[in-house]
């Protein structure tokens, strides 16, 4: 980590009927949070996204398409690009190219395990709206680690396997709206600061 004051990292992971539910969460988010998020969605690889256009118009903090090597850093959005493979590293992005053939997507929970790995008991994952079970390990790994597992309530999203896999599998702390989990994610935030 290369920014010296320490700060909660939030992976959000997302898939089918995803997009309404990420807004929902980030509309409620302050840019001021002092955390850093990064979203990890199940991206069509024929398409251009407007993911980060269309998430900008819910939130005031900068959004971007993450890049090899860079930096996370509070009160910033990080998208997964299209076509990759993302994992973290001492507070540092590494994107590696998405085999052609590759058929199911983990995506999500490279991710976390990189992120549980990584940051311990400072990182928080977040499932929202998806199909299949990407993310499940994930949230293990990070559960593992003493990390924060929140996961979207199956009966408010369009595709519930991502969510009923991590709540089957995992038991997280909280299983919510996604406009709640964002006031459940300040609240912890808010009463457990982080003790340099």
């Amino acid at each position: 980590m290369l920014t010296e004051t320490k700060f909660y990292i939030v992976a959000i992971g997302v898939s089918a009927g995803g997009l309404d539910p990420l807004h929902s969460f980030f509309s409620q988010i302050p840019p001021d949070s002092g955390i850093a998020f990064v979203v990890i969605a199940h991206l069509n690889r024929d398409y251009t996204s407007l993911a980060d256009i269309l998430l900008a118009r819910h939130t005031t903090m900068p959004v971007c398409w993450a890049t090899q090597g860079q930096e996370v850093r509070p009160n910033c959005v990080y998208i997964l690009p299209i076509n990759k493979m993302m994992s973290i590293e001492d507070g540092l992005l590494h994107l590696e190219n998405r085999l052609v053939d590759q058929r199911a997507n983990w995506s999500v929970d490279l991710f976390f395990k990189s992120l549980a790995k990584g940051e311990k008991a400072q990182a928080i994952g977040i499932i929202l709206s998806g199909a299949g079970s990407d993310g499940t390990l994930g949230a293990i790994a990070i559960h593992n680690e003493q990390g924060l597992v929140m996961v979207q309530g199956p009966q408010t999203a369009e595709f519930t396997s991502m969510p009923q896999s991590a709540i089957l599998r995992d038991h997280p702390t909280h299983i919510l709206s996604p406009e709640r989990l964002a006031h459940a994610l300040m609240a912890f935030v808010s009463s457990n600061i982080i003790k340099a």
